[in-house]
């Protein structure tokens, strides 16, 4: 499966319909028209900062179709743009300020301490902690003579 990158994305209003035609050749520039636009048109996957193309009726449209922090909009009913939360939007600024800092609790430092699996095939030391009579069997193994040599007498 082929992917294609998305490309410029271009806004028309009502009137420019012929748009279409001329920019449906275009592998991955995208078409749409103001009153129907798309959060996931104007950032694909959450990604901000696309390119976006507006002609400009579209551009003169915008507020008529959405309004402006002081008038409602034309064209939707009940319609207000969302209000800033936040005067300030510097909000690295606001949690660093003194106000802030003084008033919070400090950071707890956890120290864990991991302890690394050994594989006690490998390390004999740790084969005694989980087998204390691991070292004696291994030692009576070496002694015994091989299994081929006890067949052949």
């Amino acid at each position: 499966r082929y992917v294609i990158k998305r490309g410029p994305l271009v806004v028309y209003s009502d009137n420019n319909k012929n748009l279409v035609q001329a920019f449906r050749n275009l592998p991955g520039v995208d078409t749409c028209e103001v009153s129907r636009l798309n959060l996931l048109q104007l950032a694909p996957g959450g990604h901000l900062g696309r390119f976006i193309i507006w002609t400009e009726d579209a551009f003169g449209q915008l507020d008529a179709l959405y309004g402006t922090q002081d008038q409602q909009s034309e064209l939707k009913k009940n319609y207000h743009l969302p209000r800033p939360m936040m005067t300030n939007a510097d909000l690295t600024r606001i949690i660093n300020s003194d106000e802030i800092q003084s008033v919070v609790r400090p950071k707890q430092v956890q120290t864990k301490n991991y302890i690394r699996k050994k594989n006690p095939l490998k390390n004999a030391a740790f084969m005694e902690t989980l087998n204390p009579y691991a070292k004696v069997a291994k030692t009576v193994s070496n002694k015994r003579p091989p299994a081929e040599l006890l067949d052949t007498q």
